[in-house]
């Protein structure tokens, strides 16, 4: 466990005037792999496992065969059941692409546009097979378990009379988010895993064929998500989450704000990633927990997930669970 005495907040990043601005490269060691799962102290795990009153149990992994077709060109898994002898079989999963349905988005995923990945790891290292450096199993080796927190922005914005569509796009401003968190009586901690609801899974449920064939085309993707820019990031590192998850592809909303270039990158995967070591989760199916929390009006949990244990892996599927 790599934890400095006091974190840095956003003004404050980066710690040494060489490393790339807003980073935290070295904030958890120079040599650290696991990035902001580093806040999840064994003092923070064991209070999150307190909140568990109920037992009620939620498995936040959508079906493997979700969405389909795959969106971002990525591949169908393909399986297939093999008959061993008389009633004993095994099974294969073939193409399996670890980001077509509920996933963890992890270091080896998504670098910074001009400053490479997470605590100075270049595209090179990542590219050579041979090189683990950053990958899933370090992930899976210290597990993830937490306080979870979710945010339930589509039952706020209908409350609120806010109008939007989660399959069409729409900047969740950050100032929104905390005004949710506020209207559900949430109060974030340090080392919370943030799941954030849009909808977007319950949406997709409601398309026929066609329209799910059509969204699967390059460049269809209209997503609802947490709004692009400086105040975003302000908001994520400030508050200092462990991970964040939402159940649409992204997080963010689609399309980017600004166009993708080295000097103005338009997502911030390249910065809660590359340059802070913060997961992702993606698809997450968050539509029971969150009606759940809507009716005993508790959106804390203790959350817990167990990445692939695939050396030099670069990303999985997420086998989270939320226990309330």
């Amino acid at each position: 466990m790599n934890l400095p005495e006091r974190l840095p907040a956003f003004a404050e990043l980066p710690i040494k005037p060489d490393y790339p601005p807003h980073s935290a490269w070295g904030v958890f060691g120079d040599d650290d792999q696991i990035g902001t799962l580093n806040l999840l102290t064994p003092e923070r795990v064991t209070a999150a496992a307190r909140l568990v009153q109920t037992g009620r149990v939620f498995a936040l992994n959508w079906e493997l065969e979700l969405p389909h077709p795959p969106l971002f060109n990525r591949a169908a898994l393909r399986h297939t059941i093999n008959r061993r002898r008389k009633n004993v079989f095994d099974d294969v999963y073939d193409n399996f692409n670890t980001q077509s349905s509920s996933q963890w988005d992890g270091l080896r995923h998504f670098g910074n546009r001009r400053y490479g990945f997470y605590n100075g790891v270049t595209e090179e290292q990542i590219a050579d097979e041979s090189n683990p450096r950053n990958g899933i199993h370090n992930w899976a080796r210290r597990g993830i378990a937490g306080r979870g927190v979710l945010v339930d922005f589509q039952r706020f914005a209908a409350a609120q009379g806010i109008a939007f569509n989660p399959g069409e796009r729409y900047g969740i401003a950050p100032e929104q988010l905390q005004a949710a968190a506020d209207w559900q009586g949430l109060r974030f901690q340090t080392g919370d895993i943030l799941m954030m609801r849009t909808g977007w899974i319950e949406w997709y449920s409601g398309l026929n064929e066609e329209q799910r064939t059509q969204l699967a085309q390059p460049g269809a993707l209209q997503i609802a998500g947490l709004e692009q820019g400086e105040d975003s990031l302000r908001f994520l590192w400030d508050n200092h989450f462990a991970a964040i998850a939402s159940d649409n592809p992204p997080f963010e909303a689609l399309p980017p704000a600004t166009p993708d270039k080295d000097d103005n990158p338009g997502m911030m995967h390249g910065t809660i990633i590359g340059l802070w070591g913060m997961p992702i989760g993606e698809m997450f199916r968050l539509d029971a927990l969150a009606a759940d929390c809507a009716a005993d009006r508790r959106y804390e949990f203790f959350f817990t997930a167990a990445p692939l244990n695939k050396l030099g892996g670069v990303a999985s599927p997420p086998n989270a669970l939320a226990i309330k």
